[in-house]
């Protein structure tokens, strides 16, 4: 599902929205949870925007992802969500024409959600978040990065009246 920009798109990011694997809330769902996780997220980090980008969002499953991971990682097992940007950025640059590809693990997102006991859609909505960070040039390598993340996302979820993740 692919969803076109327009001659003057008001949304800044074409969406490429793929349900590859696993088993996922509809379309339509997850096409709105991905709009509204991204420009929550782009409102939040005040995104510069010079044209239109695009962003590819792949919903899969986890023997996918493990596969990802293992060839660009070194870590042969599943998890959550990857991203993978199409050109290094750094925080608060201008946004690229295309920001890159982020997929998620239907196994282990679900799991994760169960645990935690929240609503898949919050998870959902939350991994989209920290995907795109990623790809905006945001990291969690070190404490200072991983709290500069942690509350850009705690931010941007309480702007979609999400519960803190990490709370």
């Amino acid at each position: 599902m692919t969803d076109a920009g327009r001659d003057a798109p008001a949304f800044p990011v074409e969406i490429d929205l793929t349900i590859e694997a696993g088993d996922w809330p509809a379309d339509e769902e997850l096409s709105a949870l991905a709009h509204e996780a991204v420009m929550a997220a782009l409102a939040e980090v005040r995104a510069k925007v010079a044209g239109g980008s695009e962003l590819s969002i792949v919903f899969s499953d986890d023997a996918r992802v493990q596969k990802l991971n293992a060839e660009w990682r070194g870590k042969d097992k599943p998890t959550n969500v990857l991203s993978f940007p199409a050109f290094p950025i750094e925080p608060g640059a201008v946004l690229p024409p295309l920001l890159g590809d982020i997929v998620l693990a239907a196994e282990t997102v679900a799991r994760e959600a169960a645990l935690e006991e929240k609503p898949l859609r919050h998870h959902i909505t939350h991994l989209v978040v920290h995907g795109l960070l990623h790809l905006l040039g945001y990291d969690h390598e070190t404490d200072d990065e991983a709290e500069e993340m942690e509350a850009l996302e705690r931010r941007t979820l309480a702007r979609l009246a999400i519960p803190d993740p990490y709370g």
